[in-house]
């Protein structure tokens, strides 16, 4: 059983404006339920579509992650799977290279917001990965017992190298 989840949301309507001032960067924010995305008037249609995608991948997730309750799922799941509760753990955007990094000695875990949209069942197994790291520092046996003890590990670590390799 999962702790967590996520729940559709209607995706994002998106307006894109051209403007003759603006020469090299683009831009967006979300006004009301609409992305604006603001970009060089002389951008092409494939730089438009890359600009558009991009902030759109941001965005999403970025509200995907609002529907998560860290604290709660990593509350529960110490207690179900008799881990240590973190001191913290929140979303971040900077992890590209993995789904989520433990500091055992202060306590913290952060999450890779890649993951916001994906099933609860999944984030609930990186957070017990996490966890058991505030309890053993290095992959070895012991660790390994400790997230085993979360019983869809390997299905969540074969989701997982599935999205490494797309």
């Amino acid at each position: 059983m999962t702790t967590g989840g996520t729940r559709a949301l209607p995706p994002l309507e998106v307006r894109v404006t051209r403007s003759a001032r603006r020469r090299k960067t683009a831009e967006a924010e979300l006004v009301e339920s609409v992305l604006e995305v603001r970009i060089p008037a002389r951008c092409t249609k494939a730089e438009e579509r890359h600009f558009v995608e991009h902030f759109r991948d941001r965005f999403e997730r970025s509200r995907a992650a609002a529907v998560v309750d860290l604290e709660r799922q990593a509350e529960v799941l110490a207690r179900r799977h008799d881990l240590p509760r973190p001191r913290s753990i929140r979303w971040v955007a900077n992890q590209r290279q993995q789904w989520g990094s433990c500091t055992p000695t202060e306590g913290t875990i952060r999450l890779s917001d890649r993951m916001a949209g994906f099933p609860g069942w999944v984030i609930d197994y990186v957070i017990v990965h996490e966890l058991a790291h505030l309890v053993e520092a290095d992959h070895g046996p012991a660790f390994w017992a400790l997230v085993n003890r979360y019983p869809r590990t390997e299905r969540a670590r074969g989701y997982l190298l599935a999205k490494d390799g797309a």
